[in-house]
């Protein structure tokens, strides 16, 4: 598939602070791409470079095909969703979305046209005139994500894009979100605090004091750095320790480490009494960070 981004040995100091310190990844077009790490880890500092707007030390950068050092188009093929809101708290929705498209040429027709379609997208048709500043949170990151659209940009870049919003409106967000990625192939590069945000992407990479300490896919991630776990219930200790595993007794039942689901389909042949009601779950994405990194990144919520 199309290398839509692609960073080789990227490299940025600030005096003795290595934020980002020699990495190397790609993105593919269409994909959902996440990018973790606990805060000074160096994502800001790589998407910043990214996005044009931080000079790097070393290293090369591609944009949707261009060198970002001898290009500066490659920058109208980027929207970006800042954590904390970017929009003038001052002035109606309608006036600040104008004043942005502006800048890249939308305006009159172009602009209505523009406008009716975002509202319709992500359902702001009836806040349009409401000055910013008496906006509910979700609706200001509605409007931050439309003023990121209105270009209509090949690569979507999240930030945080949804703490702190209530899960009715996170799920309506993403529901935008995967649309345009399925309808019209748009990049979606993610960074964030939720790990079921996370465990939905094709591809994670997790960076730690700049450098990059795990990268594949969240499955692939949780076969190597987590453990998969057997929920066996109607079944007495005794039966559980025939098993010859290590066991916690739970609610209702007893967990059970195992290494992969393979394990499983042997005990099972070889205990039919024994599993009569059970389940498998593979590590999650927490975990996956945890092990890798040493640290925590969720918010605390339950993730994949």
């Amino acid at each position: 598939m199309e290398e839509i981004i692609k960073i080789v040995n990227l490299k940025k100091y600030f005096d003795t602070v290595k934020a980002v310190d020699d990495i190397s990844f790609s993105v593919r077009k269409g994909e959902l791409f996440a990018f973790l790490g606990i805060n000074g880890a160096g994502k800001s500092t790589t998407i910043s470079i990214m996005c044009g707007t931080l000079e790097k030390d070393s290293g090369e950068v591609f944009v949707n095909g261009e060198d970002i050092d001898n290009s500066q188009n490659f920058k109208k093929s980027i929207g970006v969703v800042f954590q904390s809101s970017v929009l003038d708290k001052s002035l109606s929705v309608y006036d600040n979305l104008k004043s942005r498209a502006s800048l890249y040429g939308i305006v009159g027709d172009a602009f209505t046209k523009r406008l009716t379609e975002l509202a319709k997208l992500l359902d702001f048709k009836d806040i349009i005139k409401r000055q910013v500043s008496k906006l509910s949170g979700g609706q200001k990151r509605k409007i931050d994500i439309a003023r990121a659209l209105l270009h209509s940009p090949k690569i979507l870049v999240l930030d945080e894009p949804t703490t702190g919003l209530d899960p009715k409106t996170r799920i309506t967000i993403w529901k935008v979100i995967n649309d345009l990625r399925v309808n019209s192939e748009m990049t979606v590069f993610l960074t964030t605090h939720y790990m079921e945000e996370a465990a939905d992407a094709d591809y994670v990479v997790i960076i730690d004091s700049g450098k990059i300490v795990a990268k594949g896919s969240p499955v692939q991630l949780k076969n190597e750095y987590t453990a998969d776990f057997l929920y066996l219930y109607d079944v007495t200790e005794e039966q559980v320790k025939s098993l010859n595993l290590p066991f916690e007794k739970i609610k209702d039942g007893y967990k059970l480490n195992v290494e992969n689901t393979a394990m499983v389909t042997k005990l099972i042949g070889e205990n039919p009494d024994i599993f009569i009601d059970y389940e498998v779950t593979k590590g999650k994405m927490d975990s996956v960070f945890l092990n890798v990194t040493g640290k925590a990144l969720s918010n605390g919520e339950e993730s994949k």
